[in-house]
């Protein structure tokens, strides 16, 4: 059993190295579900969105953000929780890729920022997972028009690329095996969350 688990986005979407210093997630127990913890580079571009830090913001992707997913892969069920450095957050629950069936769920999220960095930790509730996670992937985005970066943790293999193909975080086969029990250890079992039990779209 490990105490956390690190993880570095040190690609772009596409398999290349990233040319700065690559944004770090981290994953560790919390009171009542995962702690999720962001130190990533402050790039400030785009601007910050124009919502209210510590609420949930609609097409925070379009901003910049550090974005974790979990994954259970057989039935494609998977939680996205996007966090802002300005303090901003998305949870989004998705059943079937890029099926979203609900949104701007509420997130315990504290940043703390500098001139050059950033860092965040957020709670994400164990009902807000589907059940049995399998895989994970982690993905940053940073600035504008032709100087958008997309960055991921498993990025689509280079020997997999197609011409003209555009950076696309739903590609479910890309992510990597994963399990909380690394985390928590063999017995723990994952809650059983009534949100997943009574899923139905509220969009």
């Amino acid at each position: 059993m490990e105490s956390k688990m690190d993880f570095r986005v040190d690609h772009t979407w596409d398999g290349f190295p990233v040319e700065h210093e690559p944004v770090s997630v981290g994953l560790e127990p919390g009171h009542g579900g995962l702690l999720l913890k962001v130190s990533a580079p402050l790039f400030n571009d785009p601007p910050a969105p124009l919502g209210e830090p510590g609420k949930p913001f609609r097409r925070l992707w379009d901003y910049e953000v550090v974005e974790a997913f979990f994954l259970n892969d057989l039935t494609e069920q998977y939680l996205e929780v996007e966090l802002c450095p300005h303090g901003q957050h998305l949870v989004l629950l998705l059943s079937g890729r890029r099926n979203v069936w609900k949104q701007e769920l509420a997130l315990s999220f504290k940043v703390s920022r500098g001139e050059t960095r950033w860092e965040g930790r957020a709670c994400v509730p164990w009902s807000y997972f589907p059940p049995n996670v399998t895989k994970f992937n982690s993905f940053a985005i940073h600035g504008s028009k032709d100087k958008r970066s997309y960055e991921a943790l498993y990025p689509v293999p280079r020997c997999e690329l197609q011409p003209g193909q555009k950076p696309d975080f739903h590609r479910l086969e890309y992510f990597k095996p994963f399990s909380f029990n690394t985390l928590l250890g063999e017995e723990w079992k994952q809650p059983e969350s009534d949100l997943w039990l009574t899923e139905k779209p509220d969009l």
